[in-house]
């Protein structure tokens, strides 16, 4: 920012009265006013403009800050200033706004100074209690985020009546939010040695969107490299997210063209895939190797904004809106359709998967015979083979090859 000299104008800085000031930018408040900011050229000290009598003001807030002396060396004049600069407490991710949260409707009776201190050691305590318990990170994650939530709407945290009227005013949530929030707040009180009576959330299990292959594809063809690749191997895998994002360089063996996975998610099974397509093993050798894991250090959060922005412009240069829904675990779902329906082996489903109980994979099953019932395909029984043994024997009994999908010859016999 270029800064502008504005002696003699009548301001004089609260620290050392030097009249040598630096505009320092504006500074935007709640209401949607601004004030001026200045910066003492002679001793460091930023501070805003005041009222009419343009009287220089410090921030006027009775919130509880966290203020820290930073020592810095200039490029040019005095080597000994020292600014004053507001640091944020990262103590709970995400509170750096609570202050302003707690100041539109503290709880009765408490100041927002002493509650907004007093909520920050709760979340601190609440992160510290889950790290220890050994909980996911993305758990972690998710469950403080739902706190947050609660706060921003001017929930009481440690008063379950005020908990509960957010909850039943808040229409915006859908049932699994509100079960995730739910839990969250459960944990917290358990942790504080509090109960509640839960409210009723009744959670129905959702048909999710299946697109067509072409759809996915169009989807990998306009993304980024490195995007475009950990979408192919969400195709072809159909590992969560999260899996993939944590997959390493020694899980991909390519002379033997098999992925293995040994940190599954959700309590799920390790699994290892063997047939894997050449366009995926490409795919994956153009990606630089700059440390152990496949897709470096980048987060989960940043694919997802990139390929945000690549579906939705896709979506509008391809005229398909269907796009807009495909999310990266649409393609897990995409997967163990088309599993079960060239299969029809619900196991097999079942260990690709990596679930524990088979409740979970018979979704598979019910989509199925919803996309695929007008379908001539199913008048026909369809096998799967990985070697020539296989093809030999299933040709014998009746079996015709008709299609090769991700490098494994599909048989089918009329029934």
């Amino acid at each position: 920012m270029r800064q502008v000299p504005i002696d003699g104008q009548g301001l004089a800085c609260p620290e050392c009265v030097s009249s040598r000031l630096f505009k320092d930018g504006l500074r935007y408040l709640a209401d949607g006013s601004k004030m001026q900011r200045f910066l003492c050229r002679d001793c460091g000290k930023r501070f805003a403009e005041g009222g009419p009598g343009r009287e220089p003001l410090q921030k006027k807030s009775g919130m509880s800050q966290h203020v820290e002396r930073i020592e810095t060396q200039p490029l040019k004049g005095r080597p000994d200033i020292v600014y004053e600069h507001q640091v944020c407490a990262a103590l709970a991710r995400g509170t750096k706004n609570l202050d302003a949260a707690l100041e539109k409707g503290p709880a009765a009776g408490i100041t927002p100074m002493d509650q907004s201190a007093d909520v920050k050691g709760k979340l601190v305590e609440y992160a510290f209690y889950m790290q220890k318990q050994g909980y996911a990170a993305e758990t972690m994650r998710g469950y403080s985020g739902a706190l947050r939530a609660l706060l921003i709407r001017n929930a009481d945290i440690m008063n379950p009546e005020s908990v509960k009227e957010v909850l039943a005013k808040e229409q915006g949530w859908g049932q699994n939010r509100r079960r995730n929030i739910i839990n969250a707040y459960t944990l917290l009180l358990k942790i504080n040695g509090m109960k509640w009576e839960k409210p009723l959330c009744n959670v129905t299990r959702k048909i999710p969107f299946i697109p067509t292959e072409q759809e996915i594809d169009d989807l990998i063809a306009g993304c980024p490299t490195t995007v475009a690749t950990y979408l192919q191997l969400l195709k072809e895998t159909a590992m969560r997210s999260g899996e993939a994002k944590r997959l390493k360089w020694i899980d991909v063996d390519f002379q033997r063209r098999t992925i293995t996975l040994n940190e599954p998610e959700k309590n799920s099974l390790p699994r290892i895939w063997d047939t894997l397509t050449g366009k995926l093993l490409d795919m994956l050798n153009a990606i630089p190797r700059m440390n152990a894991y496949v897709f470096g250090n980048c987060t989960l959060n940043s694919l997802k904004a990139t390929y945000t922005r690549a579906r939705r412009r896709l979506a509008s240069k391809l005229q398909n809106p269907r796009l807009l829904a495909i999310h990266f675990h649409t393609l897990r779902h995409w997967k163990a359709t088309m599993e079960y329906h060239y299969t029809k082996d619900i196991l097999h489903v079942k260990n690709f998967l990596g679930h524990r109980e088979i409740d979970n994979t018979m979704l598979y099953i019910q989509l199925d015979q919803s996309l695929f019932k007008n379908l001539p395909d199913d008048n026909f029984t369809i096998r799967a083979t990985k070697s020539l043994e296989e093809a030999v024997k299933l040709g014998e009994v009746g079996f015709e090859p008709f299609v090769v999908m991700e490098g494994v010859q599909l048989f089918r016999k009329r029934k």
